[in-house]
């Protein structure tokens, strides 16, 4: 994903939760009292953050609870709902948003995107069975 958004020189952090850790996080975060799917948390805000490590993106949080209940709802492999859910945190590290249906619409095309840009890398070769 980094590489397709044309980032390949900047470090990303991904962590996987459960519910009951994701709702800590978000009450503490969002103040919001319930577990959510993704969570980003950008290290470029603020004033001074880019130029104490510029390389460092961010972190994404995900629910493997959530995600797990959203991929069988959605009939897809729980690591195809993962895949999205971190493309969609990039996006919000990267200043996307989705205060709008416009903006919304414009997050789902990027994530959807950057989520096949992934999976299309991690298939094995067929020639040699090995990721490409």
């Amino acid at each position: 994903m980094l590489a397709h958004a044309g980032l390949g020189d900047v470090e990303l952090s991904v962590v996987v939760v459960d519910d009951a850790a994701m709702r800590e996080l978000n009450r503490r975060y969002r103040r919001q009292d319930r577990p959510t799917d993704v969570l980003a948390f950008a290290m470029a805000e603020g004033e001074q953050a880019p130029a104490i490590r510029p390389e460092l993106l961010g972190d994404v949080v995900l629910s493997a609870d959530t995600a797990r209940r959203q991929a069988r709802s959605r009939g897809v492999p729980l690591l195809d709902e993962l895949t999205l859910l971190l493309a969609h945190g990039l996006l919000h590290l990267l200043g996307h948003d989705h205060r709008s249906r416009a903006t919304e619409r414009e997050m789902m095309v990027g994530a959807l995107e950057l989520a096949r840009a992934a999976s299309a890398r991690s298939r094995p070769c067929a020639r040699c069975s090995r990721p490409r």
